[in-house]
């Protein structure tokens, strides 16, 4: 059996039940002038227990498919993201 592909990425919408879309960038070269060049890639993960939300960066493992879209799952979320501080004031009056 061969390795199961694993990547590292953000999830960019939580928006569904048990699926998150993962943003996965990676290096390339451009095919003529060399430099080398970020490119992005949206998977629809298979989240069952919902732990990622959007701005968390996740661990994908690659799995069965899943339904027509999904091919991978969370492994493991290595940091969540930063949720902003709400306070509450009080009325007066």
């Amino acid at each position: 059996m061969g390795k199961r592909k694993e990547f590292i990425g953000t999830v960019i919408s939580a928006k569904m039940q048990k699926t998150v879309i993962v943003r996965v960038m990676r290096l390339s070269k451009h095919p003529k002038y060399g430099r080398t060049v970020k490119r992005y890639t949206k998977f629809k993960v298979h989240d069952e227990k919902s732990t990622a939300h959007a701005g968390d960066s996740v661990c994908i493992v690659e799995t069965r498919p899943l339904s027509k879209d999904k091919r991978f799952k969370i492994d493991a979320v290595l940091k969540k993201a930063q949720t902003p501080q709400v306070e509450l004031k009080e009325e007066i009056g």
